[in-house]
């Protein structure tokens, strides 16, 4: 548990830095600070995080709605803290998907002792763990974010291994260059067309037989990219 990643935002340096201090001394090392919704959606888009914890009011954006981007994308718990105390304002935090409701001022050894409940259920969910995608000669294994390619594991670099799962979690969906910038990089609008077509060839090599026609991950031309099962051996 405590190799968990967390995510903690908060528009409050002091006490997104406070949170992540006393998440570092209970022993989670894994802990992402940021202080908007827009390096939020960033982070998102590039790491699985365990657990989020999210101010309800952000510069950018409502805690509310970045809780509704992380549930497109993640089951794991969110904690909203916010100095709201009514128990409309609670309701209002559960209906939008929090798991816990935080009130500011708060203890944070109490705040660490709440997030270690919720992460024992969410790691120890079936449901939720990381599965190995198969796909004939190669599998990912997204819990040790190893690539196996015919029984030898071959190494990965950050962007190759976050640019490959996205294709194995959504196999035969085509992806543009846009939407692919997007999750893996987070932002779209500063997107270069050959890093993306970098990366796709790098995997080729990992992945195909002969990356020059491969059988797996896909051009669609004039769309974009997809991952395709291949043959089964």
């Amino acid at each position: 548990m405590k190799q968990a990643r967390i995510l903690v935002v908060d528009d409050e340096q002091s006490i997104a830095d406070m949170v992540e201090i006393i998440f570092n001394k209970e022993g989670f090392s894994n802990v992402d600070v940021c202080y908007s919704a827009a390096e939020a959606e960033s982070l998102l888009f590039k790491n699985r995080y365990a657990l989020h914890v999210v101010d309800v009011m952000l510069p950018d954006k409502t805690g509310y709605e970045l809780a509704s981007i992380i549930r497109r994308i993640s089951k794991a718990p969110i904690f909203f803290l916010s100095a709201k105390t009514s128990d409309a304002d609670k309701l209002r935090g559960f209906i939008h998907g929090a798991d816990d409701y935080i009130t500011k001022p708060f203890n944070p050894l109490e705040l660490v002792a709440r997030a270690k409940v919720q992460l024992n259920r969410y790691l120890d969910s079936p449901t939720d763990k990381k599965t190995v995608y198969e796909f004939g000669r190669f599998q990912l294994d997204a819990n040790a974010a190893e690539l196996v390619v015919e029984g030898e594991v071959v190494p990965l670099t950050n962007k190759l291994y976050h640019l490959l799962l996205l294709f194995c979690e959504h196999p035969g969906q085509v992806f543009s260059k846009d939407q692919l910038y997007e999750r893996v990089w987070g932002d779209s609008s500063f997107m270069d067309d050959n890093t993306i077509m970098v990366h796709i060839r790098k995997i080729r090599e990992k992945i195909e037989k002969d990356p020059s026609k491969p059988e797996y991950l896909k051009t669609v031309r004039g769309i974009g990219y997809k991952l395709v099962t291949g043959e089964k051996k």
